[in-house]
């Protein structure tokens, strides 16, 4: 097999190549050249893994989820909190709209959650000794959770209150 060539920008002198030529337009001073590829030699490689399949990858996510599940109680509350929501918009009736953002409010909050359970495993392998800067991740991580779920309480009252309202006859 032959060497594979790479365009490499060098600057010579040109112009703007016309679209209507086919050519692909190139700054002024600059044109495309041929160049190979430099040689690896005495370079450290790192070997290439082999692609996970997606089946893996689905398995593991999954694997986080149930973690987050296990070993966060507020992400039991969280989960809690969503179904009740659900069961209360169903009953409600809630319009397309209203279930687009009740379903982005409850994958927000539990998505926050998920990443903050994330940082706090990390924390925690690097030891029992509490270092300021971790203390301090830690805090803006569930810091992000409280805005998340606050976020989404005013749009669960704002949703499923705008149908009870209607319903009840009140506007």
């Amino acid at each position: 097999m032959g060497k594979r060539e790479f365009p490499r920008i060098v600057g010579t002198e040109g112009a703007f190549h016309s679209a209507i030529s086919g050519e692909r337009p190139v700054a002024p001073n600059v044109r495309l050249a041929a160049a190979r590829r430099p040689s690896r030699a005495g370079l450290a490689m790192i070997p290439r893994r082999k692609p996970r399949p997606w089946t893996a990858k689905f398995r593991d996510a999954f694997r986080g989820v149930a973690r987050a599940l296990r070993s966060q109680s507020s992400f039991a509350v969280h989960l809690l909190m969503a179904v009740v929501v659900v069961v209360v918009a169903v009953v409600l009736r809630v319009s397309l709209v209203g279930w687009c953002l009740l379903v982005a409010a409850i994958g927000m909050v539990l998505a926050a959650e998920i990443f903050n359970t994330a940082i706090e495993s990390l924390a925690r392998s690097l030891g029992p000794r509490r270092h300021p800067r971790i203390r301090d991740a830690l805090d803006v991580a569930s810091g992000g959770v409280l805005c998340a779920a606050a976020t989404a309480a005013v749009i669960g009252v704002l949703v499923l209150g705008e149908r009870a309202g209607s319903l009840l006859g009140w506007w």
